[in-house]
């Protein structure tokens, strides 16, 4: 007994710390996604991510941000699932692209990006002051030069697009590189 409410414990304590990650994007539009509570009798009781305020244990219960509380026995859970989470759908969040970054500079070398959860952005060459924001699943980088680029997922790797001042993000790039996330996972 002791041992199964040890695991419950656990469990529980992760998918809290899931939820809180997952509700510290900046929209319901950076990170779609839901969490399911899936019960023994076969019910299943789904939660949007961004709606969630936090997950109580004791007694167990899920708070919502408008002050709605869903209570629920964990003697009665079977499982928690997270469904149609941002990697599923190929839609990333702000914090996928939060951290270092090894990006090419179009002429053969390399320079680092760093993307900051407060939306600053800095450089190891040019301008080395910046700031980002989500767009359309990918980070668009505006530096105080006036060269803005875009970080995006393309197929199983990352890509940098570099646009010269005076180009939108709407154009052909100036040049397109390999981006690696340099963080050992991702945020």
């Amino acid at each position: 007994m002791l041992n199964s409410k040890a695991a419950i414990f656990s469990v529980a304590l992760l998918v809290g710390l899931i939820a809180i990650t997952c509700s510290a994007q900046k929209s319901s539009q950076d990170e779609p996604g839901s969490i399911v509570l899936i019960f023994k009798d076969g019910h299943q009781k789904s939660f949007a991510t961004p709606d969630i305020a936090r997950i109580d244990f004791s007694p167990a219960r899920v708070v919502l941000k408008n002050g709605h509380q869903e209570s629920f026995s964990p003697d009665a859970l079977v499982r928690i699932e997270m469904k149609d989470s941002a990697a599923d759908s190929g839609v990333f969040g702000r914090n996928h692209f939060v951290g270092k970054w090894r990006v090419g500079t179009g002429a053969g070398g390399d320079f680092f990006i760093t993307l900051d959860r407060n939306g600053d952005a800095t450089k190891t060459i040019g301008a080395h002051h910046g700031t980002w924001s989500l767009v359309n699943g990918e980070a668009r980088i505006s530096w105080d030069d006036g060269w803005h680029d875009a970080i995006r997922k393309v197929g199983s790797k990352h890509e940098k697009c570099a646009y010269e001042p005076g180009k939108s993000f709407d154009e052909e790039p100036s040049n397109v590189t390999d981006a690696k996330n340099m963080n050992e996972q991702p945020i």
